[in-house]
């Protein structure tokens, strides 16, 4: 077994995961596994830039998780950024802070990476249980990435849908204004005509979704009185709960959003925007079902390290 660290930087939220990794069989034995909500992505979409009060938020999760890394005696780290971190102007900011604190330099991926990271991570236990492909999602602050194959990716696109670049691009309102929601379709539906370009959505089995937006969809969906990984981990949720959720929570005031039990603080105002997504993507597919993973591009950088 290798003890390895990895670290996932998204627009909304940072992410570790401390385990040990069997290189012959794969299997991710997790230690820690733990969320921050940053909001690295703050602005991003409108300035181009990294503010600096993201950055602080960020560099103070990095020196938890540093103290964290330090205490399971992780051998080897890997530290991966994505959408925010790809489009800010001031990455290299960004970059020598963690390097700083961490002793790692953060990778830069590109939206393929992280397609082909997401993959690995979400259909690593999957395999055994059909025999088609899958369509993995995976739904995040800045970005979507779609991927579809059965043991690898046979082809992947990132396109610019996220639930805070959605929602800072068009909500003024609370609950969001019909002409609000409109606008935030109208985006959601011209990226899935783009990712179809590279991407058959159509083609697959099994709709496989991935992040924030989808584990708290489907929590809400399931009922359940507080967040429960192992419950949501490969539940099944139906086209009409999801479509029953997003109209509750189109419907919802930020306090009403906020009362519901399992949503995290840094989800409320960008729910709305991420169960849209879900929701086109379900309609645009087909897809009776998705299949919700909580386990994601984090396990795929665990297995990239050994």
């Amino acid at each position: 077994m290798t003890r390895v660290a990895a670290i996932d930087c998204g627009t909304n939220s940072i992410r570790l995961l401390v385990a040990d990794v069997d290189p012959v069989s794969g299997e991710v034995t997790d230690l820690d596994r733990r969320m921050t909500i940053v909001r690295l992505g703050q602005g991003v979409d409108r300035t181009g830039r990294l503010a600096p009060e993201a950055l602080e938020r960020t560099f103070a999760a990095c020196r938890e998780y540093a103290a964290v890394i330090k205490e399971y005696g992780a051998e080897r780290l890997r530290f991966v950024a994505t959408s925010a971190s790809r489009d800010a102007e001031n990455r290299d900011d960004f970059v020598r802070g963690v390097k700083d604190i961490l002793g790692v330099e953060p990778e830069v991926v590109t939206g393929d990476q992280e397609a082909e990271f997401s993959f690995t991570g979400a259909t690593k236990e999957l395999a055994d249980s059909g025999s088609g492909e899958y369509l993995v999602v995976d739904i995040g602050g800045g970005s979507t990435e779609f991927v579809v194959g059965r043991t690898h990716a046979r082809a992947a696109r990132s396109v610019d849908i996220g639930c805070v670049r959605l929602t800072e691009r068009h909500v003024r309102s609370d609950p969001p204004s019909e002409a609000e929601v409109a606008a935030i379709r109208a985006d959601v539906e011209a990226a899935l005509d783009l990712a179809e370009q590279t991407v058959p959505l159509r083609d697959a089995e099994t709709l496989v979704g991935l992040a924030g937006s989808v584990t708290t969809v489907a929590a809400i969906a399931l009922g359940l009185a507080e967040y429960d990984s192992a419950a949501i981990h490969r539940s099944r949720i139906p086209y009409e709960r999801v479509a029953e959720v997003t109209a509750r929570l189109l419907a919802a005031t930020h306090d009403e959003r906020s009362a519901i039990p399992v949503m995290h603080p840094g989800r409320v105002d960008v729910i709305v925007s991420g169960a849209l997504v879900l929701l086109a993507v379900m309609e645009r597919t087909g897809a009776r079902e998705v299949v919700v993973s909580e386990h994601d591009i984090l396990d795929g950088i665990a297995l990239s390290l050994v």
